[in-house]
């Protein structure tokens, strides 16, 4: 087994394999969450076999999808930021471990650390709860993993860095990004920041809203991020994975 292995299952949710330990982000499996239908593939349900520890960045409805949650496990630690246990057990997710950005949780052989995201966390449309948006680092004898959740450039990113990969959201649902965001380009400005060596796009690709017409936006998000990376980082590696799609370091 390689050390370090991605599998990109769609959207912001990722198997990440490192030293043994598998760690499952943001598990939005669902067919439909709110307006939005799922176009990536199917997944391997194997992909959920002895899931170590769900990560969850914050409490957006296409990051937080309480059913995916369960169909992980209901005894799967899910480490969340802080304000996220209530609502969270409250939908029968039992092992909740709330830790700040900069607090650090053992998982089998590898050290997940929270980080800062640029990222309102508050859960719509109901206005509630609030929870802020992190990211996560995830250490290991092998290699390590940085996965921003959501987020924009911020003041700290420059320090995260180098890892062996970085998992980027370069893209969303619909054809605009609200603040807080990475689009294609940014993304690229991150990747020159954080260097690491090997880039994936994620957050693109994956859900469509049944409001609007499916085109480039959908599509094209990835390759033009390895273009504008080519430019500002050209010493990153980016592989752009389809929805379903893994790698192995």
């Amino acid at each position: 087994m390689a050390p370090v292995g991605i599998g990109w299952l769609g959207h912001a949710t990722v198997l990440i394999e490192l030293d043994g330990v598998r760690l499952l982000t943001d598990p939005v499996l669902s067919r439909w969450t709110g307006p939005l239908r799922r176009i990536a593939p199917p997944f391997d349900a194997s992909a959920l076999d002895g899931i170590d520890a769900v990560l969850l960045s914050h409490l957006h409805a296409d990051h937080a999808d309480p059913s995916s949650l369960r169909r992980v496990g209901a005894h799967v630690p899910v480490l969340a930021g802080p304000g996220a246990a209530p609502w969270l057990r409250r939908r029968g997710i039992e092992d909740v471990r709330e830790i700040a950005p900069g607090e650090s949780e053992a998982i089998g052989s590898v050290v997940v650390t929270t980080v800062p995201a640029e990222h309102e966390g508050r859960r719509r449309p109901l206005g509630g709860p609030v929870s802020p948006a992190i990211g996560f680092m995830v250490a290991g004898p092998s290699g390590s993993v940085y996965f921003a959740g959501d987020t924009d450039l911020f003041d700290e990113m420059a320090g995260l860095g180098p890892v062996d990969v970085a998992l980027l959201p370069v893209a969303g649902y619909s054809p605009k990004l609200g603040p807080g965001h990475l689009d294609a380009h940014r993304a690229a400005q991150a990747a020159a920041l954080i260097r690491p060596r090997v880039a994936v796009p994620i957050h693109w690709g994956s859900f469509h809203p049944i409001t609007q017409a499916r085109g480039r936006w959908f599509t094209e998000p990835p390759e033009r991020f390895a273009a504008y990376a080519r430019e500002l980082a050209p010493e990153v590696d980016v592989r752009v994975l389809s929805p379903g799609g893994s790698l192995a370091l």
